[in-house]
């Protein structure tokens, strides 16, 4: 029972099973869940996201690593934390193109950063079991938060925010 939970969890309701880019799935997954929490305008929501995923990530990395291989393609939920922490200080415009807009440059922002691993990224996974698993998706995050952040700053009209 406590296995299929992890299932459950780690893969992102399922979403890391998809047989081709499990972690870029993983990630729109988790922009379902991050848009409605995004619109309560609440910091603190997205925060407790944010790291209930971190948590759930320690928590199911060993049950993955175990089951599938090493750094898993089918654990998501290092995505999910990831991926929530890259809008943790960016407000939505209030318009369904500008929320769109700021949703799908920071879920493409954070793809990148996780996919291509530079500026320390890849030396950050190498850290074993679930933390290594988890560091690499956060640091992408935050490097997404900072290009998106700056994106935003210069050109405010493109994400619906006057």
């Amino acid at each position: 029972m406590v296995n299929k939970l992890k299932l459950l969890l780690g893969t992102g309701f399922y979403s890391g099973l998809l047989p081709k880019a499990p972690g870029t799935f993983g990630s729109l997954a988790a922009l379902i869940l991050i848009y409605p929490i995004l619109q309560e305008q609440d910091l603190t929501y997205l925060i407790m996201f944010t790291v209930l995923s971190s948590l759930i990530s320690l928590w199911v990395s060993p049950f993955f690593e175990q089951t599938y291989a090493e750094d898993p393609g089918q654990l998501v939920a290092d995505e999910w934390a990831g991926q929530s922490l890259v809008f943790l200080t960016i407000p939505l415009s209030g318009s369904l193109n500008g929320d769109m807009t700021i949703l799908l440059a920071g879920f493409m922002l954070f793809r990148f950063f996780d996919i291509v691993k530079p500026l320390g990224i890849h030396s950050i996974q190498k850290y074993k079991g679930g933390i290594g698993i988890l560091a690499d998706d956060l640091l992408a995050g935050l490097y997404a938060l900072i290009c998106l952040k700056t994106l935003i700053f210069f050109w405010p009209k493109i994400f619906g925010i006057v």
